[in-house]
């Protein structure tokens, strides 16, 4: 259905070319699952099928692309439409029309679809995404999960071929992200339509993949296979399969339910030992640990961040023996008709990393807003640093709370990297170079003259942390931090947040990510219609939820392990 024949493609200015030497096909009726670290072309590639790549966004390219016989560089992304169905990392930049039900149809109205065909195919899309109690609502109304289910429907609708996706399922919550790919499992084997998918959260999507592309590093050539063989040699690779290597497991397995069938040894060589406290994590009561030795900690990224933002290392904050840098109580939010918070009650000490969870329109995102001052409650109080955001000044609040929004790019406006820093600099009142240390930290290889528009997904979101830490707020907001991020670049992102939770600062995180949550997390703030219906240390609240468990847990249940890295750690210690 696919055929990539030689193909090669270079941006104006790139030193080297962004793909290099791809040839390979893509059979119908297949879902193909893309993979590889971040920047490695993986949206260039799939903009190549789609046409956007080069009418729209420039480069040249080399060598052939063909869809169903259709060659990409002789035809415009419009001339493709009728065969090719596209939803990109953004949602937003998807849209054209206002409502739900007017975006299902713009589509096929562009097709000239008949009609009773069109109203037909908009009811069969709001069924299958779970969208019919939305379908009069604005967009700009919608979580960014129930946008990119609107998104995916939207070119779902003209009934294409060829489906390309984009980090199809990044904005959704767990129980929304398995609606959709059962949705795109039933196109590819009832309908026979091809799927051509970018993820980064392989352990939601790679046991459903027919094959796997992997794309090793930039301008290298693609090795394609089944999933199980190349997730051994793939750089990038969801915990089941780490854990599968780490136990060697064969063969190696991709869903949780193959990988606890083999898991009976592992339980029984874990089973007397106890689940390890996390290295950063103080005690609830008792002695505090003793400080992390200089020399060690300068040498860590956390470490070399703390020097930049003019600290040295630190102990770990007891959270449970300080004040609290925020207090929530009662806390409500109407925006309309609807009543986003009800009765929210929260607070998060110093040193303290809080995961809000739950389903998309749950509340999370409003939560935050109301945490930075960009709501203001309908009931009930939020107080910051002893202030109320929503009626204080924010630039006196810039230095008590920031926040790293769902799309990083709201808050970049300059041209360059280096313009962003300066301003950042200047806002925060901080010392000439700080934010640009940081980038390079969080960053390494950005030049000063880049766009951020130029950067990826990920690359935007560590420039756009960068910016908020310059001004070293007690509570730093994190709405959906791993979007666009490969699991190399979630590490490092884990490894920074760790760091400032150790130095004090408060972290609250609106997050899908199982995996993130286990990993960093003391505690999980469960959300549901806008109420609190859990609240408790991570273990506690994840490994009893089906929804929120990370695989890890569900691998070794009824024991308590919630990481690789821990059952790694129990193994090298002789269990």
């Amino acid at each position: 259905m696919i055929r990539f024949e030689r193909v090669s493609v270079r941006y104006e200015g790139a030193e080297r070319p962004t793909l290099s030497g791809v040839d390979l096909t893509v059979p119908e009726g297949e879902l193909v699952l893309l993979v590889g670290p971040s920047g490695v072309g993986k949206s260039t590639l799939l903009g190549t099928v789609s046409g956007l790549v080069p009418h729209f966004t420039g480069g040249l390219l080399s060598g052939r692309v063909t869809v169903d016989g259709r060659d990409t560089r002789t035809h415009k992304p419009r001339e493709l439409a009728d065969l090719v169905g596209t939803v990109g990392q953004d949602p937003l930049a998807h849209f054209v029309t206002d409502t739900v039900e007017d975006e299902l149809a713009y589509g096929m109205e562009s097709l000239g679809l008949a009609p009773d065909v069109m109203r037909r195919r908009v009811e069969e899309t709001l069924d299958l995404l779970g969208l019919a109690e939305l379908r009069d609502r604005p967009i700009a109304t919608l979580s960014g999960g129930q946008q990119q289910r609107v998104a995916i429907g939207s070119v779902l609708t003209p009934h294409p071929k060829v489906l390309v996706l984009d980090e199809p399922t990044s904005a959704l919550d767990p129980a929304a992200a398995e609606e959709v790919l059962a949705v795109l499992q039933r196109l590819v084997h009832d309908l026979g339509t091809t799927v051509l998918m970018a993820e980064h959260r392989l352990e939601r999507v790679v046991q459903y993949a027919d094959q796997v592309v992997l794309l090793p590093a930039p301008g290298a050539s693609p090795v394609m296979g089944p999933p199980a063989e190349i997730m051994k040699v793939s750089p990038v690779r969801p915990p089941v399969a780490e854990l599968g290597l780490l136990a060697g497991w064969d063969p190696l397995p991709l869903s949780v339910r193959d990988a606890r069938r083999g898991a009976g040894g592992l339980r029984e060589r874990l089973a007397g030992a106890a689940v390890p406290v996390r290295a950063d994590v103080a005690p609830t009561s008792g002695p505090v640990p003793a400080p992390v030795p200089v020399v060690a900690a300068e040498r860590s990224l956390p470490g070399r961040l703390a020097r930049l933002l003019g600290r040295g290392p630190a102990a770990p904050v007891t959270p449970a023996a300080a004040d609290p840098v925020t207090r929530v109580d009662g806390l409500g939010v109407r925006r309309g008709r609807v009543e986003a918070l009800r009765r929210v009650t929260l607070t998060v000490a110093p040193g303290e990393t809080v995961a809000l969870m739950g389903r998309n329109g749950a509340g999370k995102s409003t939560l935050l807003g109301a945490l930075v001052g960009m709501i203001e409650p309908t009931a009930g109080s939020v107080r910051v640093g002893g202030l109320a955001p929503a009626r204080t000044d924010p630039r006196a609040m810039v230095r008590r709370v920031g926040l790293v929004p769902q799309e990083p790019r709201d808050l970049l406006y300059a041209d360059t990297v280096a313009a962003e820093c300066a301003a950042a600099d200047r806002d925060a009142g901080a010392a000439e170079g700080t934010c640009r240390a940081l980038v390079s930290e969080l960053l390494p290889g950005v030049g000063d003259d880049t766009h951020p528009r130029d950067l990826s997904e990920g690359q935007r979101l560590a420039l756009a942390l960068a910016l908020v830490l310059t001004g070293r707020p007690p509570l730093l907001l994190l709405d959906e931090p791993t979007r666009g991020l490969d699991y190399a670049a979630k590490a490092r992102l884990v490894g920074v947040l760790r760091g400032l939770a150790a130095e004090g600062h408060a972290i609250v995180l609106a997050t899908h990510d199982v995996e993130l949550a286990a990993e960093l997390a003391h505690r999980v703030v469960i959300l549901a219609d806008g109420e609190v219906v859990a609240d408790g240390p991570t273990g506690q609240v994840v490994v009893s939820s089906p929804a929120f468990a990370p695989q890890t847990a569900k691998i070794l249940a009824p024991q308590e392990w919630l990481t690789v890295s821990q059952v790694r750690g129990a193994l090298e210690a002789g269990a």
